[in-house]
This record gives C-alpha cells, sequence and structure tokens, in this order.
C-alpha cells in the first residue's frame, strides 16, 4: 500500500497530493502538464515537499513532523522513464542487473523469475541499440525490478511507443501487475492504459489530486471532465474469457 499526504512547490507551482493506493496499480492521471511527475518525483526523493507524509508497506519514507527524509537510495523505489535509459554498451543481461549491483541488493528478485516474466530471454545478449521501443522498455522494468524495490514507480512508461509497440507490452504489465508482488504507482495520460492496469486511480490537475478511489467509481464520475479532458462518464465492465473461437 501506498499513503501519500504532502505539500510542496517547484518554482511557483504548488503541490498538494493526497491519496491512498491499495496493492497492485495505482495510477495517476490527468493532462500534459498537470503535475503528476513532480509528484512522483517528491515521492522518489528526487524533490523534497515543504511538509507531510510519504509511505509504503507501512515503511516511512518522508515525514516532515518526524524529521524523516530517507535518501534516494534508501527509498528503494524503481524508476522506470519514458525513455528505456539503458547503457548502450552494455548486453541487456548486463543491464539488467546494473542495479542491483551498484545498490548492493543481495534481497533482489532472481534474474531468471524476471527474464521469464517480461519474455526477455531471447533478448540478454543484445545490446540496447539492437532492440524495439517495446523491448527497450522490457529491459527497463526488468532492471527496475531487480534493484530490490519496495515501490515500482512508472512515469508514462508508453508514450513514446507506437500503438503496434503498446500493444506488445501491455500483456506484460498486465502480467507484471498481478506476479511483481509490489506497489506500482502508474502515470499516464491515456485513459485505456489507466483503466485496463488499475485498481486505485488518482486525478490530477494544477498540482492537485482532485479525486482517487476505485477506478470504476472514479471513471463514473462526470464532474470530472474539465480536469481529465474526457467530458463523458465511462463505464467499466469486468469479466473473464471462457472461451475463444
Amino acid at each position: 500500500m501506498i499513503d501519500v499526504d504532502i505539500r510542496g512547490h517547484v518554482g511557483t507551482f504548488q503541490v498538494k497530493a493526497t491519496f491512498v493506493g491499495s496493492s497492485g496499480v495505482t495510477s495517476l492521471f490527468g493532462q500534459s502538464g498537470a503535475g503528476k511527475s513532480t509528484i512522483t518525483n517528491m515521492i522518489a526523493g528526487l524533490l523534497r515537499p515543504d511538509h507531510g507524509r510519504i509511505a509504503v508497506n507501512g515503511e516511512v519514507l518522508f515525514d516532515s513532523r518526524k524529521g524523516i527524509d530517507l535518501s534516494v537510495r534508501r527509498r528503494r523505489v524503481g524508476h522506470v522513464f519514458q525513455d528505456a535509459r539503458l547503457f548502450p554498451h552494455l548486453s541487456v543481461k548486463a543491464n539488467l542487473t546494473f542495479a542491483r549491483w551498484a545498490g548492493g541488493r543481495t534481497d533482489a528478485r532472481p534474474v531468471p523469475e524476471v527474464v521469464e516474466l517480461l519474455g526477455i530471454g531471447n533478448l540478454l545478449d543484445r545490446r540496447p541499440g539492437n532492440l524495439s521501443g517495446g523491448e527497450r522498455q522490457r529491459v527497463a522494468i526488468g532492471r527496475a525490478l531487480l534493484s530490490g524495490p519496495r515501490l515500482l514507480l512508472m512515469d508514462e512508461p508508453l508514450a513514446s511507443l507506437d500503438q503496434g509497440r503498446k500493444a506488445d507490452i501491455l500483456p506484460y504489465l498486465d502480467r507484471l501487475r498481478t506476479e511483481a508482488g509490489i506497489p506500482i504507482l502508474y502515470v499516464s495520460h491515456a485513459m485505456e492504459e489507466v483503466a485496463r492496469l488499475s485498481q486505485t486511480l488518482v486525478i490530477v490537475s494544477k498540482g492537485k489530486t482532485i479525486a482517487h478511489g476505485p477506478v470504476a467509481d472514479v471513471l463514473s464520475r462526470v464532474d470530472l471532465g474539465r480536469a481529465t479532458g474526457r467530458h463523458e462518464a465511462s463505464a467499466l465492465l469486468e469479466g473473464r474469457v471462457v472461451r475463444i473461437e
């Protein structure tokens, strides 16, 4: 579970974020410039809130009242960005294990487990320059998982991919949601990704979290159109495939 209640600023841009995300995927959704990445950078320790509290699974990362402000390294947040940011001179296998080696993580999950989870076993000896965009993002996710994180933070990981590459990687994100075993904070301004992957949806507008809750409940609200850019309510239907013809 992730529990966030913070206030802060970057220049003149004010941030006021309060939300609780259960296990699985919590998505921050909003239009470009809403402040989603600023909030996640405060959670990761890259920016410092003025005051408030951040906790993940009961572990306090920041608490201004108690004087707690863990360093980026001690927060153990696995960060996946829009661009994969892989080392071009290293093989996929070396990229995967770099964060675990650099951070001295002896408790990270086994490499074969992550390789199988993300379907990248046939890529291990290749260099990033020889991978597709979707393959590079899968490797970046694997590297983050192998750093032994307590929270996986994904900042618009599909934004730079075309529709074909997005379709390729979404099934792996579905699997990651159910099998990773850690909270995932997912940032996006693509509603189809959020509806497919999330358990909890947080709406961000002008630096503030104006609504949060179960994704189906938030999607059904008609009063959030100005913040989301979507002026219609939605209904989320869940089901199970019983037969394919």
